[in-house]
């Protein structure tokens, strides 16, 4: 069976936790099939120590013994983080086709550059607000509610609609809940969703058994919760571009000073709210083999060992009229990848669109949800001139099917 097939499969059951056996079964008298019970759950460990829910649901295809002496790979609460699809991330083809109206994701794995196509009929309903771990999210187009998927075990989490609150806190027009941003985050029995909208200074959060979307402002402290408190050197200010990322482990301050004149990077010490340490910045002066992709709504940290078309410690980001930079870390020196690869001067179409696309654009386009959502990579449309009236047309109607429902 091969692995699109397995995961456009919805299956039930319970989760991985606690690590038993489903159920006892005859073994076979030899072969792969005749190893012991202990010896199986010592490579499923591994399996899930090292690998993904990918790698699990092909261990448990290998016979019919191992499928049905382990469990089966959906969480319905999708909390477990073993069993989430780490290192994924989703590309976009570039045909100014939507995903959800194909109702299918290409994801590619940045550790082993395994791509993976999935078919989630699903989407035609909904709206891709947001992605993490590999979970996606998910806006229903005509009420509003949330819903969190694990797009290869088809498990989701429902969320109550936005609409109340949404009215409430950020108005009647349709404009900012196009642009919404929506990321997974920690809870005691399942997964929360927070959610916050461009030049609005609220962030929305619910659970699966809430009945509507709570307010949080941003200075909020949450009883509990990690909070950022460390001292920003002097000579950083709001005329700096500031990114935050997390890299092999780490919270990553990065900061590009005006002028252009390169990086600099910090890790973040965290404190909890109750405890006497006192947060602070730490100068970073080198990533290893990682490469930062810094976007407006999302940044990734990837690792260069086996994506050799790509700089290790290095930082791909954009600047007006440049729209993939690469800078590598510890000079001064920047370099503009998409030089000969616009495909318009801001005005007009000066060139077909250059093919194939490279893992830098794919991955840089990841990071700008908004051309991704689009069906269209970020180096091409980072801009879209107004003599691209079919489209501008299409864009627009596609955003029409979005409705917030009346009171």
């Amino acid at each position: 069976m091969s692995t699109e097939t397995v995961a456009g499969r919805k299956r039930k059951g319970a989760s991985l936790a606690p690590l038993a056996p489903s159920k006892r079964v005859a073994r076979a008298s030899g072969g792969w099939a005749a190893l012991p019970t202990d010896i199986v759950f010592l490579i499923l460990r591994r399996v899930l120590a090292g690998g993904d829910i990918v790698d699990y649901i092909a261990f448990r295809g290998v016979c019919f013994y191992w499928r049905a002496c382990t469990p089966p790979p959906g969480d319905p609460t999708l909390r477990d983080p073993r069993l989430r699809p780490r290192g994924w991330v989703a590309l976009c083809d570039g045909d100014a086709v939507r995903t959800d109206d194909a109702c299918e994701i290409p994801f590619f794995n940045t550790r082993t550059a395994r791509r993976i196509r999935v078919h989630l009929p699903e989407l035609r309903r909904y709206r891709i607000v947001g992605f993490t771990d590999g979970l996606v999210i998910l806006l229903h187009k005509s009420t509003t509610k949330v819903r969190v998927v694990h797009p290869f075990t088809r498990a989701a989490v429902d969320l109550p609609p936005l609409v109340r609150v949404y009215r409430k806190e950020v108005g009647q027009f349709k404009y900012p809940m196009l642009l919404m941003v929506a990321v997974v985050c920690g809870s005691a029995n399942s997964i929360a969703v927070a959610v916050w909208f461009p030049s609005r200074t609220v962030v929305l959060a619910a659970e699966p058994d809430d009945t509507d979307w709570k307010l949080y402002p941003p200075s909020l402290e949450v009883e509990g919760s990690p909070v950022v408190v460390a001292h920003i050197p002097d000579d950083i200010n709001i005329n700096f571009k500031i990114f935050m990322v997390e890299s092999g482990g780490q919270m990553l301050l990065a900061v590009y000073p005006p002028g252009h004149s390169g990086f600099r990077l910090y890790e973040v010490h965290l404190r909890l709210r109750n405890s006497t340490g006192t947060g602070e910045l730490i100068r970073v002066d080198s990533l290893g083999d990682r490469a930062l992709f810094l976007g407006t709504d999302r940044c990734l940290s990837v690792s260069t060992r086996g994506l050799p078309s790509l700089r290790g410690n290095s930082i791909y980001f954009s600047l007006v009229g440049s729209p993939v930079v690469l800078h590598p870390l510890g000079t001064e020196s920047s370099e503009d990848l998409a030089k000969h690869c616009q495909i318009h001067n801001m005005v007009d179409r000066i060139r077909p669109s250059v093919r194939p696309f490279t893992i830098v654009d794919h991955l840089f386009t990841y990071c700008h949800p908004r051309q991704w959502a689009e069906g269209l990579m970020f180096h091409e449309y980072h801009h879209i001139p107004e003599s691209f009236k079919e489209l501008r047309g299409s864009i627009k109607a596609k955003n029409s099917k979005l409705r917030i429902p009346p009171r």
